[in-house]
C-alpha cells in the first residue's frame, strides 16, 4: 500500500485555483487559496466555500441500528428524529474519548455517522467491533461521498439559489435529501465555523459540478473558496474543539467541559458507562483543570503544548492558538487548573520561548454570531 495522501474529487479543481495543498490525516487538502485573513473574514461576513471530503462517513442500517448506536456511543441516538442530527461523541471503556462525531438519522433504521479524518479508520473498527450481537450493519461509506461546505450569513440566499428544498424549514443540526444545481444531495443545516451555513453530502462524480454551481451563484454575494486554515481559525473562535487538540483520549467529555453529551438516562449499558459515571462525579465535586479562552495582551501567537503559567507556575497547556483575524489579537483555548480559570483572572501568562507573554482569561467562545 502505498502512503501517498488520498486526494478528494476536487483535487484537480483546487490546483487550478492555486491552491496551497498540505498533507492533512492522510489527504491532500487545500490549505488556503490565497488570504487566510479574506478567507477567514469572507466566512464571518459574506460565505466560503470548503471542501471536506476528507471527513469519514459511516453508515449504520438494519433493525438494530438505533440500539447498537447507544451501546457504542455516549448520546441517546434513540430521541434523534427522522432528518435530524445529534453531535456526540464515541469514547473507550475507561472514559477517554475516540472521537467527536455527528450522527444523521437518515431513515427509519438508518443512520450516517461523520467521523474526523484523522479518527475515520478508528472509529469504524470500533463500530464493527461494538456491533456484534446487534441485528445492524456497519459500513464503510468514506468513498460513496463528498463533502462541500457552504459558510457564512450569505450561504441561505447562495444555496437557495440552486435549490427548491425547503431551506426555511432546515433547522440548526436537521439534515435532508434534495437536489442543488441538479445534483442530489443531503443538505445539512451543520458547520464548523461559528457562522450560519450548510453542508451537502453528494456523490464524488458530482462534487466538481456543484462546486462550480456555488462558486457562480455566490461570486455576487462575495463568496469565495476557503481552506483548512481559515477553518481552524474560524472554529477556534468560535470556541469548538478540534480533535487531537481539546479531546483526546486521555480526557474524557467531562474533563472538555463536554459533559452534557453523555446520556446516562438511555437504557441499557453503554461503552464507558461506569468511567464515565466516576467521572462526571470527579467533574461534579471539583474539576482539576477547565477548558478557557486567553487573549494576548502583545502580539505573539501561543501554540499548542505551551505552558499556560502564573506566579511562576505551570497553570494549565495550551490546546489550540492562532492570531483572531476577527478579534485583532492572538487567541488561545487552554486547559487551565481551576483556580485560575476563573475569567478575569490576574496574573496568567503563556510561555512563549522562555518569555511570560501576559493574557486575559476569557469564557468560551470568543465569537458568537448576531442571530
Amino acid at each position: 500500500m502505498s502512503n501517498a495522501p488520498r486526494r478528494t474529487a476536487l483535487d484537480a479543481l483546487h490546483r487550478s485555483l492555486g491552491a496551497t495543498m498540505t498533507d492533512f490525516a492522510g489527504w491532500d487538502m487545500p490549505l488556503r487559496y490565497a488570504s487566510e485573513r479574506d478567507e477567514h473574514n469572507a466566512v464571518r461576513t459574506t460565505a466560503g466555500l470548503f471542501d471536506l471530503s476528507h471527513m469519514g462517513e459511516i453508515t449504520v442500517t438494519g433493525p438494530q441500528a438505533v440500539d447498537l448506536l447507544n451501546y457504542a456511543l455516549v448520546g441517546n441516538i434513540g430521541t434523534v428524529g427522522l432528518g435530524r442530527a445529534r453531535y456526540t461523541m464515541i469514547c473507550r471503556e475507561d472514559g477517554g474519548i475516540v472521537d467527536d462525531l455527528i450522527v444523521y438519522r437518515l431513515g427509519e433504521t438508518e443512520y450516517m455517522v461523520v467521523a474526523n479524518a484523522g479518527n475515520a479508520q478508528i472509529v469504524l473498527d470500533a463500530l464493527t467491533e461494538r456491533a456484534a450481537g446487534f441485528d445492524a450493519q456497519v459500513r464503510d461509506d468514506r468513498d460513496a461521498y463528498a463533502l462541500i461546505a457552504v459558510q457564512g450569513p450569505q450561504s441561505p440566499g447562495i444555496l437557495a439559489s440552486l435549490t427548491d428544498a425547503d431551506l426555511d424549514g432546515l433547522k440548526y443540526y436537521a439534515g435532508l435529501p434534495g437536489t442543488v444545481a441538479g445534483v442530489p444531495a443531503l443538505i445539512a443545516r451543520t458547520g464548523y465555523t461559528g457562522e450560519d451555513g450548510f453542508e451537502l453530502f453528494v456523490e464524488p462524480q458530482h462534487a466538481e459540478k456543484l462546486w462550480q454551481a456555488l462558486t457562480e451563484a455566490g461570486a455576487p454575494a462575495g463568496l469565495i473558496p476557503c481552506g483548512l486554515s481559515c477553518r481552524d481559525t474560524l472554529r477556534l473562535e468560535a470556541g469548538m474543539p478540534l480533535y487531537g487538540h481539546e479531546l483526546t483520549t486521555a480526557l474524557t467529555p467531562f474533563d472538555a467541559g463536554l459533559g452534557r453529551v453523555v446520556k446516562f438516562e438511555k437504557d441499557g449499558d453503554f461503552v464507558g458507562r461506569a468511567a464515565l459515571t466516576a467521572a462526571a462525579e470527579r467533574a461534579g465535586t471539583a474539576p482539576p483543570r477547565k477548558l478557557v479562552g486567553l487573549i494576548a495582551e502583545g502580539r505573539r501567537v501561543p501554540r499548542a503544548g505551551m505552558d499556560v503559567v502564573a506566579d511562576g507556575k505551570v497553570v494549565g497547556t495550551v490546546t489550540s492558538g492562532a492570531p483572531s483575524p476577527t478579534l485583532g489579537k492572538p487567541i488561545a483555548m487552554a486547559y487551565v487548573d481551576a483556580a485560575h480559570a476563573a475569567p478575569g483572572t490576574p496574573g496568567v501568562g503563556v510561555d512563549i520561548r522562555g518569555t511570560h507573554e501576559p493574557y486575559e482569561v476569557v469564557a468560551l467562545p470568543f465569537y458568537k454570531r448576531q442571530k
